[in-house]
């Protein structure tokens, strides 16, 4: 476990996190829940706390999504979104928009459902391919993720292109992600997957370092390597489905907070998957202020803030691990 300076800073710092964005208005103005302007009180607790809420708790489960799969993949450069469950979500909610529909089934939007069950096919598809290789291969599981992904990414440019402008930019304005809610329906509706996801990641800490070992090696120790990996994509994939579902794809979230907590921290996973959901619902809720309040009244979606920090980063390990090849 972490150790408890280690764990109380870190608590500390997504407790002050996240009340300065409850606190910050759009235009940098300071507000309190109990404020005396009724108004103002609304759309603190109404809008502002919820997306806080929503941002943190994503935030957190794209993070140790990332770690499982870097664990899973052995590659330091895995994503959430590696094995192609954003682009089959986003397939369902871009198929949604085309058709025109506006629906809802027991509070959940019609969207909502559409890019889960673009998310669930997804899941089924690169589970059948990685069923059929022996001891669930991830290099099969990697390829199929990576093909299905490419596949429904064709999808939806087709959309895209043969829809009209207003068809288009839905679409185009949902790839980018988002944290815009009223209300706690959604934080509601993404909880029982990020909940179940980390669970199942959080108790399997010594067969996740096992496995970055090598398979040989977690077999040997009394891992079924099979098994776990199996419980590994299938824990990821759901919290990854239900956060794209209600928040769009939010890139690099699941690839800059492992890696900062590995540098911090080091490898070992009972240590990495509370510092990933502390740091990720952080990062996450910091970008989203960001992006509110940086250019109000209009605002950046946050998926584009997390790829303006996250691509730098990413160049940075690829630009360390090709120096680090050429001093081997």
């Amino acid at each position: 476990m972490l150790r408890p300076y280690v764990m109380a800073l870190l608590i500390a710092t997504a407790l002050v996190t996240v009340a300065g964005a409850v606190s910050l208005g759009p235009r940098g103005l300071i507000s309190a829940p109990w404020t005396k302007d009724a108004t103002e009180r609304e759309i603190v607790r109404r809008v502002r706390v919820p997306r806080v809420a929503l941002g943190f708790v994503a935030g957190a489960a794209l993070a140790l999504a990332g770690m499982a799969f870097q664990a899973l993949f052995r590659n330091a450069l895995a994503t959430p979104y590696t094995l192609g469950v954003s682009a089959g979500a986003s397939f369902g909610a871009a198929l949604y928009v085309k058709a025109g529909l506006s629906a809802s089934i027991g509070g959940v939007p019609g969207y909502v459902i559409a890019a889960l069950c673009g998310a669930a096919l997804t899941i089924a598809l690169v589970y059948g391919v990685g069923a059929g290789a022996a001891g669930f291969s991830p290099a099969t599981l990697l390829l199929g993720g990576v093909a299905v992904s490419f596949l429904f990414t064709s999808l939806i440019l087709t959309i895209q292109y043969i829809g009209d402008v207003t068809t288009s930019f839905r679409i185009g304005r949902w790839l980018l992600g988002g944290l815009e809610v009223v209300g706690y329906t959604a934080l509601l509706q993404v909880m029982p997957f990020i909940a179940i996801g980390v669970a199942v990641l959080l108790a399997i800490p010594r067969e996740l370092d096992l496995l970055v070992v090598g398979e040989h090696a977690a077999a040997t120790r009394g891992v079924a390597v099979g098994v776990t990996r199996r419980l590994i994509f299938l824990a990821s994939s759901l919290m990854v489905g239900g956060v794209v579902a209600v928040c769009g794809p939010i890139g690099f979230v699941g690839i800059v907070v492992p890696h900062a907590g590995r540098l911090l921290l080091g490898p070992r996973h009972r240590t990495l998957g509370p510092f990933c959901l502390l740091a990720g619902g952080s990062f996450l809720v910091i970008c989203d202020t960001v992006g509110r309040t940086a250019v109000a009244p209009a605002e950046i979606p946050v998926g584009i803030i997390t790829s303006l920090v996250g691509v730098p980063f990413f160049l940075g390990l690829l630009l360390r691990g090709h120096l680090r090849l050429r001093r081997a």
